[in-house]
């Protein structure tokens, strides 16, 4: 059974999920014609993919981090 300290840390992702669902709604968002000649809409879309990636490699650390405290606390 999941101790209240590894259930808060896993809740920690959730907010990382959300941004990430909403850098993809806002992707689809500026993909509308009326944005096409914006200079500003096509930057946002070129950094989406690497702030995604970013997020992705912040949940990791997060998951790797609350594993060791996992692994540490189990050992005796």
């Amino acid at each position: 059974m999941r101790s209240k300290g590894q259930i808060k840390s896993e809740l920690i992702t959730i907010p990382i999920l959300l941004v990430a669902i909403v850098l993809v709604i806002a992707g689809h968002f500026i993909m509308k014609p009326i944005f096409y000649d914006k200079a500003w809409a096509e930057y946002s879309l070129a950094a989406l993919p690497f702030l995604m990636f970013a997020l992705v490699i912040l949940a990791f650390k997060l998951a790797l981090k609350n594993d060791q405290k996992e692994n540490d606390s189990e050992q005796p």
